[in-house]
């Protein structure tokens, strides 16, 4: 069923991994995507892959989310060609790993500027658009470890923390406008980051990334990693009709890992 015909959805982050699935299925439940990413050729190749759109054609932006002149360039444009936005996925997000020892104030800063500044800028940028539809959604892409402490990881969970709070800030703020704001919490996603990141533990831990991996599988009970078209389709969910009275959630999509 194309749920999302005729709405016109802005996917941050949709150059890889998470953010491109979920322009996928974004575009499957009948939605224009606009995929926007730092690196415009990735950006581009995830359009190469949405399903044909019902109304309006896809479409790919370079975006840098933690330039607040060029997010509100690239949301005004984006706006005079479609006359419209309904739905805006948060996800563009980046990860380092370190001890808190040896952590520098660059990555913290990093880390910081695109996962949680970057949401602000970009809901800001959107907010004058999305409040013109009836209805209009916002999800952010959080994570499990901003729900929980994370060694190694301590700049990263304060960070994605700051989503969950901004998420549920912004939820009681905004409902007014008839927009809806959620974020999904993803566990151990096998995606070019979680590559990155079984690099970096295992040479922390004093371990080999495959038995990283491995224990990343043991600590979810559903016996697997998860994909990334498993955080996909919860998005698609919280930006469908059928949540319509879902606001403010940090919705768990880690096949029960943050249970343990």
């Amino acid at each position: 069923m194309k749920t999302l015909g005729g709405q016109v959805a802005v996917v941050t982050g949709a150059g890889s991994g998470i953010g491109r699935s979920i322009a996928i299925h974004l575009a499957e439940a009948g939605a224009t995507v606009i995929a926007t990413d730092v690196n415009g050729d990735a950006a581009r190749e995830t359009v190469m892959l949405l399903a044909a759109p019902v109304d309006k054609p896809h479409t790919s932006r370079v975006l840098d989310v933690t330039n607040k002149d060029h997010v509100s360039a690239v949301f005004s444009d984006i706006h005079a060609e479609y006359s419209q936005l309904d739905i805006l996925i948060n996800n563009a997000g980046v990860s380092t790993m370190n001890r808190i020892e040896n952590l520098t104030e660059r990555e913290w800063d990093f880390n910081f500027d695109v996962n949680i500044k970057g949401i602000f800028l970009c809901t800001q940028a959107a907010y004058p658009y999305l409040k013109l539809q009836p209805t209009s959604r916002i999800v952010n892409t959080a994570s499990m470890a901003g729900k929980r402490g994370v060694p190694l990881l301590a700049h990263y969970a304060a960070s994605k923390w700051a989503v969950v709070g901004f998420t549920k800030s912004a939820a009681i703020e905004l409902a007014p406008d008839g927009i809806t704001v959620n974020c999904v919490c993803p566990g151990y996603v096998n995606t070019g980051m979680q590559s990155r990141e079984l690099l970096w533990e295992a040479e922390l831990r004093g371990m080999t990334p495959e038995a990283v991996r491995e224990e990343y599988i043991r600590m979810t009970p559903l016996g697997r990693l998860e994909e990334a078209e498993d955080v996909a389709k919860a998005v698609v969910f919280l930006a469908s009709p059928g949540a319509d009275f879902i606001t403010g959630e940090a919705l768990d999509v880690t096949g029960g890992a943050d249970l343990l």
